[in-house]
């Protein structure tokens, strides 16, 4: 899986492309581009490391509000699926009301800037993804 960014794909790629030009002898090519991709996955290894490095000093803090914001957003959106048991009781009994809540719910949430949708899920899916690699690694240590 690459964590590189399109601009950096973009450079590998024409870096490729001009060691095919420069270097003739298949051999001297593929160790260039050999050193190439090394120097990617370096550079794809640091920004993980500082990625995680920001993700576990949140996950120690000893600030309630940010060591805890991962499970306080799990107890909402779990809050928000248990919900939907009364409106669908709701429903039955009033349709038109709850389709106004559905609709006031929908107006609030679409109210949201795109720009922080993206920046959450990102931020979530490093998060998440960084706290995989963290159990793996403990769980090696373990093993070994």
């Amino acid at each position: 899986m690459s964590l590189s960014i399109p601009i950096i794909d973009g450079l590998i790629g024409v870096g490729g492309k001009l060691i095919d030009k420069i270097f003739p002898d298949p051999v001297e090519r593929e160790k260039a581009k050999a050193q190439l991709l090394q120097m990617q996955q370096d550079g794809e290894l640091k920004e993980l490391e500082t990625r995680m490095s920001a993700i576990l000093a949140e996950a120690n803090s000893k600030d309630p509000w940010t060591s805890r914001a991962r499970p306080s957003f799990l107890y909402v959106i779990y809050l928000m699926i248990l919900a939907s048991i009364p409106m669908g009781i709701l429903s039955a009994f009033d349709p038109a009301l709850a389709q106004s809540i559905a609709d006031g719910m929908k107006a609030w949430l679409a109210a949201i800037p795109d720009a922080l949708w993206t920046l959450f899920g990102v931020g979530y899916t490093g998060y998440a993804a960084a706290r995989t690699w963290d159990k793996r690694t403990i769980l090696k240590g373990k093993q070994g």
